[in-house]
Order: structure tokens, then C-alpha cells, then sequence
């Protein structure tokens, strides 16, 4: 009896044990950071570490979250440290989970033995194999090192010290004997396939053909980091290698590059390759990617060109492209082979532990409550016959939030942020970053206040440029990815209840055909806003918006909008901030409403504005405010003639077309020409007009260059019949540079009222060369009638 007493006892203490949740082992990696970086030993020891923990990671948290690494959030790992806080309060998802803090890497190893199934060895001479290291550890379950026999070495503790964990060396992507394995000559090592003449291309060529392409990887998930170039090239936040990045990815087993997208210039980190072999490496991986997957699903790709340290002209990066071309690039060769971006970009690139966050058990549906006829018709914005009321109706994008780390880096500030909930906010969380951060979208649904408002960011699921998604595919020649793009935000949209894509980034890509605006508007009805659209239209019954200006500071915000609010009331407006605090946007309400000529302004949610858009068109007000608009396709503007352009902008977009495929339906005239040439657009209305004012909107280039593209002097000249000679209607030339320090971007710089109205029905515009400059960049040219405001 006694006996039998002892084995029901031992199998209770055996069933409680198993019933006990495993503890959350947190490892604080934090210690690295304090490393002197300039000592070159202690540099590469900061790298080493990094990603060994995060190939370990990512392998420990593949089936469950076990460890929480501390690393992201200023030298103490703030950021980390504070999710860890949020997700162990009352109510939320690791409440009453034990905590266990692994004191040093030694315990590290210890408790994740099982999960390191052997090391991965990488050749630092070829930057590029600790990318191929990230992808066959998720292929193979190894953790990833560095080569490097010197005493005091990671490598040499982990694998030879007789203090170390004597772990056993799995793969070699170096020689025995140090010497690189990948050349750039003769054959990829192992197989038949000839080298690319680039040592650099050929190690991803090989792990396309021995993971990729055998499917040992998943074709569903790429990974765009930057490789051991960093250690040549360490300036900055030390996060923002982005190795703490990759434990999601190799829990997913990710297929992981740091290729150029240009195919005119070498890159700084590979500069006697061929030209172009990054850029067709990239296209080789995108291309079995789709293969893989049947061009029947999108492909998520998640990081971003590491534009501060290669592939563009900032300074050290070794390239003569800008940052958002570059950007561009990139994002129009993915879209050709349905592959979509998560885009890490620099500033707030470093995230960590999402292969923990990934388990958790997000819910099938997030809703929220859109706004009806009635609830406008309550505020007053839609008066008792139906109609929209004569008010400037403003709506916020607030982005920029098509990156799971952006989104991870910001969201805890600004949903502590006590103006949150004073005025609407359009939050733009791209509904795919719930792939990586899936507990923070749900702790942002929790935790938000009436006046948070959920669309859906760069494009929809994700950042795509959907006029690449048809053929003909520029970069691909590929058959239409359009199919498996509106699945994937069916399904997404369809979690998070969204039905408005607050912004369309169509980027080089071509503008949207009415097949992919089709598509849209089945699977976000409520509308989109975007940038080669239409000011202001419908397709169909779903509303389409065209994207305003970006807006830097409260100051510029409210200057930018009273430039341009109650000009033709009813009038519907929206802007893009990017990481505003809403302590910001509530500033930039109080500053407009408290200016005069804001009276008539009302900031609204995304969903109202653009249900005032559709019940605008819906009763026919837009039909009677086309009339009283002069210039523009849908008056039946003419142009007769204009100078050359930069190429991929269309001289219709000056008068609010939406038709060149370059900028946000700017216009930019040629380069190149000298000082004092007269750049020239002519047009005709269909009948004689009367002409009682316009405005004129341009601005320059980049901060770094704000009086690029400005022009020295403007005519506007008139006359009523063909054969009549040319009348002055203005003549101006602006006192200084009217594009501001460039923080602005304020685009509105001319807007007049001639002292009579001028009969016409033949109009030129003239923009003279500024000297030294590129070509002017005019963003409109309105015309009004005398009764228009």
C-alpha cells in the first residue's frame, strides 16, 4: 500500500510538472553594445554575438515562444524591455508565464542545446555568405558564426575551446584552411553552374540552387538584410545591422539576400562584378521564388536596401542613385514576381523576437465600426437634402507603418502618448505586419480610443505597386500576379476589418488599370487614396482620393492646408505625417482651427471622408463644381503644345491628370537647358472662358538640394482667339527660393486675382530656367471662374 502510495504521488508531481508552463527565458544581449566597435577584435565580436543569438533564436522559438531576447531600444534595450513589461501585465498574452533570465551565453547554449543542431561557418572576406549562413540555419536548424580561429574568438570558443560547448561545425561556407570557398571563377562549388564573375553573386546563386530551388527553403519568405559588409562599414545605432532581425525569418526558413536592384553600376561592396549580376541574382531568386510557389501566392519580403552603407550616393555608400529611387527599384521589380514589402527601412530598421510573437493566437476577426449616412448627417457634414456640407474635409494618414519594425519601435509611445484620442486619426498598420507583430496589432485594437481609426498602409498587405502586380511586368514578363494579390488582402483585410487603403504607392510602376482598380474595389470598398489617381473621382461605388502633400512640422502642415482649404467648398483633402506623435496632430488641429481662415475645416476619420466622397458624387455635387473649374480633362481642357519633359511625366498632369508614371502626378521639364530658357505649355478650353483667378502650385528637390527644380520667373499669357496676339495676364518672378528650407515642401507659391477677369480661350504658361539647376517641377495649374472662391 505504502508503495502504491509513492507511485500515484510520483505520477501527480509528474502531472502538475507537465501541466507547468515552460518559463520564458530571457537573454539580455545588451553587455555587446557597450563594446568598443573601433577595436576591431571587440567589432567583430559584437557581430558574432548578435547573430549567433539570433540563429538560435530563431530555431528555439520555431515551435513555441521560449526566448526573449533584450537588444532594441537605445543602449539598454528600452524597447524590448517594455513589449516584455506590456505582454506580462494583467490581461495580456504572457501574464503569470514564469520568467527565467539566462545569466550568460555559456547558459545560453546550455539551455538551448536541442536546439542547435550544429554550427553554420561563414567567410568574412565574402560578406555575402553570413546572409547564405541566416538561410541554411532556418533549412538545417544551425546557429550561424563567423570563421575565425584567433584566440578569444566566438568561433573558436564555441567550437574548440575546452571551456566551450565544442559544438560540431554542420556546413562550411569557407575552407578548412580559411581560403574563400566562392571565387567569382570557374563553377559554383559542388554543382555544374558556371560562375557569375562575381564572388559575392555566386554564394547566393549557390544557396538559390541547393535551398531554394531544391525547396529546403520556403519560397514564401525572403529576407533583404545586410550582410558582414557592416563590419567594414559600422557607423551608427549598432541594432541597425539588423541581425536581430533574422530570428523570424530562419524560424520561417527564409531565404535571405543583400543584392542591388541596379543593373547600370557595380556596387560599393562587390565593385569588379559584372555590371548588373546583383540586380539579376536578385531577379534568379525572385524568379524561383514564384516558381515555387506557382505564381499563385504573394511572397512576403521582409527588410530593406541598406541605403546609408551601399547601392545609393550617400555619402560612403559608393552609388550615384538617390534613397527613394533606389526604394522604388526595388519595389517595382518584387511586385513583377507578386513578392510584397515589409519594409525595415534605416532609422527604425533593428526589431526583435519576432519569432516569438508570431504564436500569438491572434483572433479570426478585429472589428471596427465604420461610419454611416446618419452618424454624418448627426456631426453636420451632411445637410437634410442629402448633400455635403460647404466645409473642408481633411483627413491624417498616419504612417508610416508598412514595416513590422517601425511599427514595433513607435507603437508603445504613441498609444501612451495622452493627446491619442482628441482628434481622428487614420492609423495606417499595414494589416501584414500582424506576420511578425501580431500581438502588438492586437494590443493596438485593444487599447484604442474611438477616435483611432485602422486602414490599411503601403498598398494594402502589404507594399506593392499594384500597376506591376499585370502584365506587361518590366522586370519579369511574367503572367498576372493580380489574383493571388487580392486573396492575400482579402483575407487580411477581412482579420482586421478594413475596407480603405490609405495609401497607394505606385512609385516607376505604371498607373492602375481598371483591372486592378476593379480588384481594389472589391477587397477595400470603402476606398483608396493614392498617388497617380485621379484628384478626386470614384470607380464605381468605390471613392478614389489622390494623396496631398507629405507634411514635416505642425508650422508646414497648417500652412500647406489653409494654402489650399476653402477654395471650393465642399472640399476633401488628405495628408501623409510619418512617426507623428499624436500630441503632433493634435497640435496641427488646434493650429488650424484656431487660425481664421481654418473656421470651415473639419478633420475627419479616413471613412468618413471618403463616404463624403462617394455621397458627393452620389447626389451630383460633383457634377456642378467640374463646371466652375476651368482647366482639366474633365472641363475639356486641350493641351495644344509644351517644351520637353523629363521622361515618364505627362504635360495632362499639370492641369489634374493622373497619367506619368514617375513623382505624385508632378510635372518636370527637361534637364539641361541654360539659364533664362523659357519651358512652355499652351492649352485651349472648348469655348471662350472667363477667367477670375488661379493658382499655381510648384517646389523644388530634395532637402539636400531645395532649389533644384525651381524656376527663375512665370508667365501666364491669354488671348481669346487663335490668330489674336498674346496678353499678360502675369508676370512674376519670385524674391527668393520659394520651396523654403525644404523641412516645408510647401507647394502653393502663386495664387492671383487679376483685377478683371480675362476673356479667353487660348492660354500659355511659361516657367524660365533657373541657372545651374535641373528642370522646373510644377505641380498644378489651376484656373477659376469669377464666382469661385
Amino acid at each position: 500500500m505504502h508503495s502504491l502510495l509513492i507511485g500515484f504521488g510520483a505520477l501527480a508531481v509528474a502531472a502538475m510538472a507537465a501541466a507547468a508552463p515552460e518559463p520564458l527565458f530571457v537573454y539580455d544581449l545588451t553587455p555587446t553594445l557597450k563594446w568598443n566597435r573601433e577595436d576591431p577584435a571587440r567589432r567583430r565580436a559584437i557581430w558574432d554575438h548578435a547573430h549567433f543569438v539570433a540563429s538560435l533564436q530563431g530555431n528555439a522559438n520555431r515551435r513555441a515562444p521560449r526566448l526573449y531576447v533584450v537588444y532594441v531600444g537605445g543602449d539598454d534595450g528600452a524597447i524590448d524591455r517594455d513589449w516584455l513589461r506590456r505582454f506580462q501585465a494583467p490581461g495580456e498574452w504572457w501574464h503569470g508565464r514564469p520568467v527565467e533570465h539566462v545569466p550568460d551565453l555559456r547558459a545560453l547554449v546550455n539551455t538551448f542545446r536541442r536546439s542547435i543542431g550544429g554550427l553554420v561557418v561563414y567567410d568574412e572576406a565574402v560578406p555575402a555568405t553570413s546572409n547564405v549562413a541566416s538561410t541554411i540555419a532556418g533549412a538545417e536548424g544551425l546557429a550561424c558564426v563567423r570563421y575565425d580561429p584567433a584566440p578569444g574568438s566566438l568561433y573558436r570558443w564555441l567550437t574548440s575551446d575546452p571551456e566551450g560547448p565544442r559544438l560540431h561545425v554542420k556546413v562550411r561556407l569557407v575552407n578548412r584552411d580559411g581560403t574563400s570557398l566562392f571565387t567569382g571563377r570557374g563553377v559554383l562549388p559542388g554543382t555544374g553552374i558556371p560562375s557569375s564573375g562575381s564572388a559575392k553573386c555566386d554564394a547566393y546563386l549557390w544557396a538559390k540552387a541547393r535551398y531554394l530551388d531544391s525547396g529546403k527553403c520556403n519560397p514564401r519568405k525572403l529576407a533583404y538584410y545586410l550582410d558582414a559588409y557592416w563590419l567594414r562599414q559600422p557607423g551608427g545605432y549598432i541594432p541597425n545591422h539588423t541581425l536581430s532581425n533574422h530570428d523570424y525569418f530562419i524560424a520561417n526558413r527564409a531565404f535571405f539576400f543583400d543584392l542591388s536592384p541596379w543593373d547600370d553600376e557595380a556596387p560599393v561592396d562587390d565593385p569588379s562584378q559584372p555590371v548588373g549580376a546583383d540586380a539579376r541574382t536578385l531577379q534568379a531568386i525572385l524568379r524561383s521564388c514564384w516558381d515555387r510557389t506557382r505564381g499563385e501566392e504573394m511572397i512576403h519580403a521582409g527588410g530593406f536596401l541598406p541605403w546609408d552603407k551601399k547601392y545609393t550616393n550617400h555619402p560612403g555608400a559608393g552609388g550615384k542613385h538617390e534613397g527613394v529611387p533606389g526604394e522604388w527599384r526595388y519595389a517595382e521589380i518584387l511586385s513583377c514576381y507578386n513578392a510584397y514589402m515589409d519594409a525595415d527601412a534605416l532609422g527604425l530598421s533593428a526589431m526583435a523576437n519576432a519569432s516569438a510573437f508570431q504564436h500569438f493566437p491572434l483572433k479570426p476577426r478585429n472589428p471596427q465600426r465604420l461610419p454611416t449616412i446618419d452618424d454624418l448627417q448627426a456631426k453636420g457634414f451632411v445637410l437634410t437634402d442629402g448633400s455635403v456640407a460647404p466645409r473642408t474635409f481633411v483627413t491624417v494618414y498616419v504612417g508610416d507603418y508598412d514595416a513590422a519594425a517601425w511599427l514595433y519601435q513607435t507603437l508603445g509611445r504613441h498609444w501612451d502618448d495622452p493627446a491619442r484620442g482628441s482628434v481622428p486619426l487614420g492609423w495606417a498598420f499595414n494589416p501584414n505586419l500582424a506576420e511578425r507583430f501580431p500581438v502588438g496589432m492586437d494590443y493596438a485594437r485593444r487599447h484604442a480610443s474611438p477616435l483611432d481609426w485602422f486602414v490599411a498602409g503601403d498598398s494594402g498587405a502589404g507594399y506593392v505597386n499594384p500597376g506591376y502586380l499585370v502584365p506587361p511586368r518590366r522586370w519579369s514578363g511574367l503572367p498576372s500576379g493580380l489574383a493571388a494579390w487580392e486573396r492575400h488582402c482579402q483575407e487580411w483585410f477581412r482579420r482586421f476589418d478594413i475596407s480603405l487603403v490609405g495609401f497607394v504607392i505606385d512609385g516607376y510602376a505604371p498607373p492602375m488599370s481598371k483591372e486592378v482598380l476593379d480588384a481594389y474595389a472589391r477587397f477595400s470598398p470603402s476606398g483608396i487614396i493614392g498617388q497617380k489617381v485621379p484628384r478626386l473621382g470614384m470607380h464605381g461605388q468605390m471613392p478614389i482620393v489622390r494623396m496631398e502633400y507629405d507634411v514635416y512640422s505642425v508650422a508646414q502642415a497648417k500652412q500647406v492646408l489653409l494654402n489650399r482649404a476653402g477654395k471650393r467648398a465642399p472640399e476633401f483633402f488628405a495628408y501623409r505625417t510619418i512617426l507623428w506623435s499624436p500630441t503632433s496632430q493634435k497640435q496641427w488641429v488646434d493650429a488650424v482651427k484656431a487660425d481664421p481662415d481654418g473656421a470651415t475645416v473639419e478633420f475627419v476619420d479616413p471613412y468618413t471622408l471618403m463616404q463624403l466622397v462617394r455621397q458627393f458624387h452620389r447626389t451630383g455635387q460633383q457634377q456642378r463644381a467640374v463646371r466652375v473649374g476651368l482647366w482639366g480633362e474633365s472641363s475639356g481642357t486641350e493641351v495644344t503644345g509644351h517644351s520637353p519633359l523629363v521622361p515618364g511625366h505627362d504635360i495632362r498632369d499639370l492641369f489634374g491628370g493622373a497619367h506619368g508614371t514617375l513623382e505624385n502626378a508632378t510635372v518636370l521639364f527637361e534637364d539641361g537647358k541654360p539659364g533664362g530658357h523659357a519651358h512652355w505649355v499652351e492649352w485651349r478650353t472648348p469655348a471662350v472662358v472667363r477667367l477670375g483667378r488661379f493658382r499655381l502650385a510648384a517646389r523644388g528637390d530634395v532637402p539636400s538640394n531645395p532649389r533644384n527644380r525651381e524656376f527663375a520667373r512665370f508667365r501666364l499669357l491669354a488671348r481669346e482667339r487663335e490668330s489674336d496676339p498674346w496678353t499678360t495676364v502675369d508676370d512674376w518672378s519670385p524674391d527668393a527660393s520659394y520651396s523654403g528650407d525644404m523641412t516645408s515642401l510647401l507647394p502653393v507659391v502663386r495664387d492671383v486675382t487679376p483685377p478683371q477677369p480675362v476673356r479667353a480661350r487660348y492660354f500659355r504658361a511659361e516657367f524660365m530656367q533657373r541657372e545651374g539647376v535641373g528642370g522646373p517641377r510644377v505641380v498644378e495649374l489651376e484656373g477659376f471662374a469669377p464666382a469661385e472662391r
